[in-house]
C-alpha cells in the first residue's frame, strides 16, 4: 500500500492526487457521448500530438465484488481478459499491440476493473476494436488461467520474502478483515486453490457489462470520427441478460482501541510497520486541508515525519502518511522501517509526531510552505493524455464534477492553519488504530510490549 492522499487504491489513484494538487491549468471540459447499451463516454479533443488516450472503468467488477471463498477472482478475471477471443489467440493479441506500438492493460482496482490503452491516433480504431473484441467475446483458456494461477502463486511466495510487500498484504487483512475491502487482488494460497476457469467466465460474464461504465478519451480524434468508431467497437458491446446489481460497499471499519499484529519472519534484519485508522471518503470536503495536512506532516521529503526519522536520526531511507478514500469511506496510514533493534524507538517517534500534529496543529509559515508545495506540482500533473483520461474517467465515476481542480485549487488557496490543524485533529491517527509490524519477532517483541499484547503471526503460516 504506497499510499499518498488518493481517492482510492483503491479508489481515484495516484495519478488523480498529482492531477488534484497543483494549481496553473485546469482540466478541459469533455463531451459526453452516451451509447445505446448505456456505456458513458467523456471525450477530450488534443490535436497537438497524433496519440489518443483510453480509460475505461466498469462498477461493480473489482475486487470488492468478488466472494470472500474466491478472494483475488477480479483480478484473475482482468488479467486474462487479454489472453485470448473466440477469434484471436493472446499470442495474436501480443503481437497486434508490439506492432502497433500501443499498450494495453486490464486491471482491478477496489470498486471498479480498469482497461488503459494508448497509442498513435492511425493506430487507435484497431487499438478499439481490440478492447471491443476482449470485452465482449474473452473465452479465457485453461491454459492461461492455469499459466496465471500459478503466476500468482509464485508472487504471494515472493511477497512473504519481500517484508516491504508482505507488511502491505498482513495490514489490509488486519484492518479490513472480513469487509470486503480487505480482499486481496492478489488472492490468497487458499483462494487460488479453490478457483477454475469456470469461476473467471462466470465473474465476467455478470459483472463486466458496459450499462453504467464510464470511459474517457483523451487525444487526436474528433467528435464525429469517434462516434462512428464507437458505434463499429465498444457500441456492440452487449449487456447480460441479469439486471445490474452493484451494491453499496457497508461502512468502513473504524478501530477504537488498537490492534496489534506482529508477523514473525525470523530471517529479518530490518522491521517494517504500518499504523492506519479512518480517514476520509470520496468527496468528503476535507480533502484540500487533508492535502496539505498530509504534506506536512508526511507526505514529502522535508516532512515531520521523515525529517525526524530519517533525517535527524538516521533511523530509516524513508517514512510517509497517506491517505485512501472510497465511497463508502476512508484510511489514514503512516508507515516506514528500521533495523529490528530500532523498531521500538521508531514507534515512539511516530506516534510522538501524531500527538503533536493532532493537538497543535501547523504554524503559519509550514501552512504556506504546504500551500505553495501543492500549488506547485500541478502544473506537470494534466500534461498528458494519459492523465487527463484517467482524471476524466474517475471524476465521472464518482460524480465530483469536472470543476472538481478549479474548487479544489481554490480551496487550497485560501485553507487557513486552523482548518488544516483541524483536519490533523479528525483525520491522524490517535488512540485507536491497526498497528501491524513484520520484523524478527525474538528481536523486536520485547521492544514492542509496552504498546500492549500484539497477536502473532509466523510468516511461514499459510494465507495472512
Amino acid at each position: 500500500m504506497n499510499r499518498r492522499i488518493v481517492f482510492a487504491a483503491g479508489a481515484l489513484g495516484a495519478v488523480l492526487f498529482l492531477a488534484a494538487t497543483g494549481a496553473g491549468a485546469t482540466l478541459p471540459a469533455p463531451e459526453k457521448i452516451v451509447l445505446p447499451n448505456g456505456l458513458s463516454v467523456y471525450h477530450v479533443p488534443n490535436r497537438d500530438l497524433p496519440l489518443v488516450s483510453f480509460r475505461l472503468l466498469i462498477p461493480g467488477a473489482g475486487t470488492a465484488f468478488e466472494s470472500e471463498e474466491l478472494e483475488g477472482l477480479a483480478g484473475l478475471t482482468a488479467e486474462l481478459v487479454l489472453k485470448g477471443t473466440s477469434a484471436l489467440s493472446a499470442e495474436s493479441i501480443a503481437e497486434e499491440l508490439d506492432f502497433m506500438g500501443a499498450a494495453l492493460r486490464v486491471s482491478a482496482a477496489a470498486e471498479y476493473a480498469q482497461v488503459s490503452a494508448f497509442g498513435l491516433s492511425e493506430h487507435f480504431p484497431r487499438l478499439a476494436a481490440l478492447v471491443a473484441e476482449s470485452l465482449a467475446a474473452a473465452v479465457f483458456p485453461e491454459e492461461e488461467f492455469a499459466r496465471e494461477r500459478a503466476r500468482r502463486a509464485d508472487a504471494l511466495a515472493a511477497a512473504k520474502d519481500n517484508p516491504m510487500q508482505a507488511v502491505r498484504l498482513y495490514f489490509q487483512k488486519a484492518y479490513f478483515g472480513s469487509h470486503p475491502l480487505g480482499r486481496l487482488a492478489s488472492g490468497t494460497q487458499s483462494s487460488l486453490s479453490r478457483m477454475s476457469a469456470g469461476d473467471v467466465r462466470r465473474f465476467h460474464a455478470e459483472h463486466y457489462r458496459p450499462e453504467g461504465a464510464v470511459a474517457a478519451i483523451v487525444g487526436d480524434i474528433g467528435r464525429k470520427e469517434l462516434e462512428s468508431l464507437l458505434g463499429k467497437t465498444l457500441g456492440s458491446w452487449k449487456n447480460p441478460e441479469t439486471p445490474r446489481r452493484v451494491p453499496d460497499l457497508p461502512p468502513l471499519p473504524e478501530p477504537r482501541e488498537k490492534k496489534l499484529l506482529l508477523v514473525d519472519k525470523p530471517d529479518a534484519t530490518q522491521a517494517y510497520f504500518i499504523l492506519g485508522a479512518p480517514g476520509y471518503g470520496v468527496g468528503d470536503g476535507v480533502f484540500p486541508q487533508a492535502s496539505i495536512m498530509n504534506t506536512l506532516f508526511g507526505g514529502r521529503f522535508t516532512s515531520r515525519l521523515n525529517t525526524e526519522l530519517r533525517i535527524k536520526r538516521g533511523l530509516t531511507y524513508g517514512a510517509s502518511s497517506s491517505f485512501d478514500s472510497w465511497r463508502a469511506g476512508g484510511l489514514a496510514t503512516v508507515s516506514s522501517y528500521t533495523r529490528n533493534e530500532k523498531i521500538g524507538e521508531m514507534l515512539d517517534i511516530t506516534l510522538e509526531q501524531l500527538a503533536a500534529a493532532r493537538s497543535q496543529g501547523f504554524g503559519d509559515e509550514e501552512v504556506e510552505s504546504g500551500r505553495n508545495y501543492i500549488l506547485g506540482q500541478f502544473p506537470l500533473s494534466l500534461e498528458s493524455n494519459t492523465h487527463k483520461a484517467t482524471a476524466v474517467a474517475r471524476l465521472a465515476f464518482y460524480g465530483l464534477g469536472f470543476d472538481f481542480y478549479d474548487r479544489y485549487l481554490e480551496a487550497v488557496k485560501t485553507a487557513a492553519p486552523r482548518s488544516v490543524g483541524e483536519a490533523a485533529a479528525r483525520l491522524l491517527p490517535g488512540e485507536g488504530f491497526v498497528l501491524v509490524v513484520v520484523g524478527r519477532a525474538d528481536e523486536v517483541r520485547p521492544l514492542l510490549n509496552k504498546w500492549g499484547a500484539f497477536q502473532e503471526k509466523k510468516i511461514t503460516d499459510r494465507d495472512f
